[in-house]
């Protein structure tokens, strides 16, 4: 399963995902940090011909191309390093915050260690995040929940013939259509919101049908043995219309939308409970 998450260095966005139980990093968010450059894929793009040119550095040995969101709210092909990698690449970069960078990235890689070896640091690590981030807790509970069905949901699709982001794209976009009538970038867009995660930026209820439309699909993949991209689509709306259909029953009965526009940016710990 490949994981997306944005983190920090020094207030500068780092976009990393998890591939294959290992962190790789956006090269050109890591050159934009170190050297405040304004144009940072023009320089990964000498540094790039400087390794071919002049080291004989072949840079499948240190880079792979990975599906990275970005501002637009898609997902785009992306150069990523692991740690090692990074630690090659930063021996090109001339800047006073490489050696803090490197201690930085130790220390990444180091917890993701940990939580290798002990699944539940990371568990306890996301929640902490959370709370700091003033996230109340019965939200928080229900984000970590949300969290586990969603990884439960992937491995099924992985398992079942699954195998491109692209992939997790479609089938994800299938439930979000059937569950509250718009695709996630759709949904982004309505909550004003460009790079941040859209789950971290939904309501009590909009978070209980997300898991009913995802924990309805893995059922239905599980009970109908489905296999291959089209089943696995029509698994994703069914699931979807089982909680788009619990939706529009509470809609109906409150006299307003599950759908808002609303967001933790604009909402205080207090109102995000509402």
């Amino acid at each position: 399963m490949e994981y997306n998450q944005i983190i920090l260095f020094r207030n500068q966005n780092i976009r990393r995902i998890l591939h294959e139980k290992e962190w790789w990093f956006s090269v050109v968010d890591v050159i934009e940090a170190l050297t405040g450059s304004p144009e940072p894929r023009v320089y990964w793009g000498v540094m790039k011909n400087r390794f071919k040119k002049d080291e004989k550095v072949e840079l499948f040995t240190i880079c792979k191309q990975l599906r990275l969101g970005s501002s637009d709210g898609k997902m785009y092909k992306t150069d990523c390093a692991n740690p090692e990698g990074l630690f090659r690449i930063i021996q090109s970069i001339p800047s006073p915050k490489a050696e803090s960078f490197k201690r930085w990235l130790a220390k990444v890689g180091y917890e993701r260690m940990q939580e290798i070896e002990n699944p539940e640091l990371a568990t306890k690590r996301t929640r902490m995040l959370y709370k700091m981030k003033g996230y109340p807790d019965d939200w928080i509970e229900k984000r970590m929940r949300s969290i586990a069905i969603r990884e439960e949901l992937t491995d099924e699709w992985k398992n079942r013939g699954a195998q491109e982001q692209r992939d997790f794209e479609i089938l994800t976009a299938e439930i979000s259509k059937a569950t509250f009538g718009v695709t996630p970038q759709e949904y982004k867009e309505l909550k004003g919101l460009e790079k941040d995660n859209l789950r971290d930026h939904v309501d009590d209820f909009e978070l209980i049908f997300t898991m009913l439309g995802e924990r309805s699909t893995t059922e239905i993949h599980r009970t109908e043995n489905s296999k291959g991209i089209p089943k696995l689509k029509e698994d994703a709306k069914a699931g979807g219309d089982i909680a788009g259909g619990a939706r529009k029953q509470l809609e109906k009965k409150l006299k307003k939308s599950i759908v808002s526009e609303k967001s933790f940016k604009d909402l205080d710990a207090k109102k995000l409970k509402k």
